[in-house]
């Protein structure tokens, strides 16, 4: 069976955006399981997101309320097609990142997080898949807005795609 993936965070909805842009909410539609790392703000975003989207994975950020802690974890873990996925909001510093995943994340294929706004994807020397998606609607000091997709498949995550929305195209 092959999975398509949606992967955001760090919506920040509505401090930072009146909605997800339109290119977003048409991965959801094509989405099997959506990720979201945190820093949603707005409890309506995880309830439009559960009505729309096949399933959903979520965490709760630094910025996220009693409302959202309550509804989410601080790490998910859900293994699929045999990869073994973690996601949680913040991982620290860059600085020393692949070495404090390994440790704290042994049984792990694939670690999804936010916080920086800064879209990320390395392996660490344990083999351990690190991906952060940037925002859709916060880029901070990024050129562009951002999220991924992928595709977990026998054993594999395959077809990671970190997509780029200039602002100007993200306007609502």
């Amino acid at each position: 069976m092959t999975l398509k993936l949606l992967i955001i965070s760090d919506t920040h909805l509505p401090k930072r955006g009146h909605d997800l842009p339109a290119q977003v909410w048409s991965a959801v539609a094509e989405a099997d399981i959506v990720f979201h790392a945190g820093d949603w703000v707005a409890e309506s975003l995880l309830d439009r997101l559960e009505r729309r989207a096949q399933q959903v994975v979520g965490v709760w950020g630094n910025n996220d309320g009693p409302g959202l802690r309550r509804r989410l974890p601080e790490v998910a873990r859900i293994e699929l097609e045999g990869i073994r996925f973690a996601m949680t909001h913040e991982t620290g510093a860059a600085d020393g990142r692949e070495k404090r995943c390994d440790k704290t994340y042994p049984e792990t294929d694939v670690l999804i997080f936010g916080h920086s706004h800064i879209p990320w994807d390395t392996v660490t020397p344990n083999g351990l898949r690190l991906l952060n998606p940037g925002s859709p609607t916060d880029r901070r000091k990024q050129p562009d807005h951002t999220y991924l997709t992928a595709t977990a498949q026998n054993g594999q995550l395959l077809d990671v795609v970190l997509h780029r929305m200039p602002p100007e195209t993200t306007k609502a």
